[in-house]
Parts: structure tokens; C-alpha cells; sequence
């Protein structure tokens, strides 16, 4: 198919199946009806879409596509790591598809820039190309799909959840969802901010477009890399700045990861209620030397950064993936501690089939559930 490739890219309108049908109808070649409709379909998928990797994008229990060499293709799920059957002929149809998709994004990969990513549709893809990779191309595809999960899906593996988190939105509390990577943090958030009253106005700024939340009323901000002049580009604290004059209801940054976690603490100190992010971490009492290490970068102490976050920011939502799936496994209070550094405190803890109290319990009990009987103590 080598010749009717370089004939439809010889082309520099645009790929469509009628074009790769009429190369494919000049080039001689006869296959038949079913062979040649099975031609087109893999030439259109190499020059316009995910090329060999298209039919695992369509599975709707998969999440990321992985390529760490032509024979070395997983994908990422529903069913958890998985290595797929894909094959490529080379390293160099892996580099192509890179270059391709990459160069789709607005953004080049060559050994200039071995390193990129960009967002691309309903993907956001990452490349990097050798010896910055040792064995070859790398290409990672995270696959954002158009479902919108409610928050009742997300909780099924533990549906005593559900009442806590929705009362966190419902009382307009700042929180950061952590967890690993695939723990499900961005979906989550999209889902508790699908709950945010209708009137209300919720201002996104994310790296890249992954959350959608249910809601009538949403305005999303991107960053913006630079271009080869090494000019233009907009990061996160950029854009929370803007956010700032654009009268949001609630604020929320999509992952909190550098210095853009100052302008973030910022924000919600000036009476920004219901904001929230994600953030990565192993568990709920790492996140506040994760805080503290960002808070480095845009140059606060750590006590500085801890009298910010006190006040900032109420809770944090821990979420771990397990065999069974991905679950809530703790929500802990964020408080100063007697060194005047920041702490993470328990309150709501996984217990076998319901919740147990920790030693902030009460305390976010009260808050959650003001002058009720829900805020004396969970029931499993």
C-alpha cells in the first residue's frame, strides 16, 4: 500500500475515503470489493486517524493506549493494564504516526523537540522519540470520551460515599481530589461539579480539555504553548489570573502540579467558594508536602504556603484503584499543625462496608450536615 500512501499524500487537500478510494482504484491494485473497503478503511484510519491503534480507541472500556515499541502496544481500562495484539512493521511507522499526530496538534517532534504533547479532539496525545527514550518511539494516548459518568456510577463500589460527596458541593467547600494516575480523579471532579446549582458559573482552566462536567453554565480555558520562536505561551497560573475577571461562581483548576498552585490558593482566598482540582499523591496525608513542594516553585515558605492552604482549602478526597475498581478511600480535613506547617487529618476513613469515623470526623461531620442528626456520626 506504500505507493497509494504516498499518492494520497502527494495531495495537500484534504484525506477523505473518497480520496484514498479513487489512489487505491488508480493504483491497479484488485481486491475485490470486501478487500478493497477493508483497504480503504485501514489506509483512511493510517492517514487521518489513530492509524493501527484506531479499533482499541472504539472499545469504550479503554481509557489510554499505551505504545512502547511496533510489538510492545497495551492498553489501559476498565480491565486494567491489557497488552494488545496491535503490531507495528517498525519503530519508524511508531515515529510516523507520532510525527503525524503530533504535527495535527500544532506542535512539531523531531530531534529538535523529542518530547511533546498535545490535544487533539476527543485525545490527548504524548510523544517521545530516542535516546531520550532508550528503546525507541513512545506514544500515549489518553482517550477522553463523550459519556458523562454520574456520580451514583463512579460510587458503585462504594455507595456510601455518595451522601458525603455530594454534601460537599452542596455546602460549597474548596477540595482537591488526589490520587495515582487512572485513580479517576478528573472524572470524579467532573461528576461532583455536574451537581454545582444551575444558576451557578463554573470557570475550568485545565493543561488540557478533560473535564466535562453535566452542567448549562461552563467556560473552559486552556494553556497554550509556545510557538518556535519561543513566544506566546500561557500556563495555568497565566490563566487563573484571567479566570479571576471572568466572574466565577466556582473556580476550578483541573490538576494542581507547579508554581500555578500559588495563584490557585490565591483565588480561593478571595471568597471563591466550591473550587476545586486534583492533585497527585499516594494518599491524603501526602498531598500537603506535594502542596508544600509546588509552593516552592512560585517561591513561598512552607509556612507561607500552609497559612495560603488553611485557608484556602477544606478537604481533601482520596481515591485509590483497586482489582475491584476505583473508590473513595478517605476524605481528611486540612489544618495547620502545632509546627505551623499544614496537615492532613482523617475524618471520613474506608471502613469494610460503610464509613468510619477518623479524627477529624466530627468536625467535618458538622460542617456537612449543620444542626442535623448526619452530623453526629456516619452510618456504615
Amino acid at each position: 500500500m506504500g505507493p497509494v500512501r504516498a499518492a494520497v499524500l502527494a495531495d495537500p487537500t484534504p484525506v477523505t475515503g473518497a480520496r484514498v478510494a479513487e489512489a487505491l482504484r488508480s493504483s491497479g491494485r484488485l481486491l475485490g470489493t470486501t478487500g478493497a473497503l477493508e483497504a480503504v478503511d485501514a489506509l483512511t484510519a493510517d492517514l487521518r486517524g489513530l492509524g493501527p491503534l484506531h479499533k482499541l480507541a472504539d472499545s469504550e472500556r479503554v481509557t489510554d493506549i499505551l505504545v512502547n515499541g511496533p510489538a510492545d502496544v497495551w492498553t489501559d481500562g476498565e480491565d486494567g493494564l491489557v497488552r494488545s495484539p496491535v503490531v507495528f512493521g517498525s519503530d519508524a511507522e511508531v515515529r510516523a504516526l507520532a510525527a503525524r499526530l503530533i504535527a495535527a496538534g500544532g506542535r512539531r517532534l523531531d530531534e529538535s523537540c523529542p518530547c511533546a504533547d498535545v490535544q487533539l479532539g476527543g485525545y490527548r496525545v504524548h510523544a517521545v522519540l530516542p535516546p531520550v527514550s532508550a528503546g525507541g518511539t513512545l506514544l500515549s494516548i489518553r482517550i477522553r470520551r463523550p459519556r458523562v459518568f454520574s456520580l451514583a456510577e463512579l460510587l458503585k463500589g462504594g455507595p456510601w460515599w455518595q451522601e458525603y460527596v455530594e454534601a460537599i458541593v452542596r455546602r460549597r467547600l474548596n477540595f482537591l481530589i488526589s490520587g495515582a494516575t487512572g485513580s479517576g480523579k478528573t472524572t470524579l471532579l467532573s461528576a461532583m461539579l455536574g451537581l454545582a446549582g444551575s444558576r451557578e458559573r463554573l470557570v475550568l482552566v485545565e493543561d488540557a480539555g478533560e473535564l466535562k462536567p453535566a452542567h448549562p453554565h461552563v467556560v473552559s480555558l486552556q494553556t497554550r504553548h509556545s510557538n518556535v520562536e519561543g513566544a506566546g505561551s500561557l500556563d495555568l497560573g497565566d490563566l487563573v489570573r484571567q479566570a479571576l475577571r471572568m466572574r466565577p461562581d466556582r473556580l476550578v483548576v483541573g490538576e494542581c502540579r507547579g508554581a500555578e498552585v500559588a495563584d490557585f490558593l490565591a483565588a480561593m482566598n478571595t471568597g471563591h467558594a466550591g473550587a476545586g482540582g486534583t492533585i497527585h499523591a499516594n494518599s491524603a496525608r501526602a498531598v500537603p508536602a506535594r502542596l508544600a513542594a509546588m509552593g516552592a516553585l512560585a517561591g513561598l515558605s512552607r509556612e507561607a504556603l500552609a497559612l495560603q492552604a488553611c485557608s484556602a482549602l477544606d478537604l481533601v478526597i482520596h481515591l485509590e484503584r483497586r482489582p475491584a475498581g476505583r473508590c473513595v478511600q478517605e476524605i481528611a480535613l486540612l489544618q495547620p499543625d502545632g509546627a505551623g506547617h499544614l496537615d492532613a487529618v482523617p475524618a471520613l476513613v474506608e471502613s469494610g462496608s460503610g464509613v468510619g469515623l477518623g479524627a477529624g470526623g466530627q468536625a467535618l461531620l458538622a460542617r456537612l450536615f449543620p444542626g442535623t442528626d448526619r452530623g453526629k456520626e456516619p452510618q456504615p
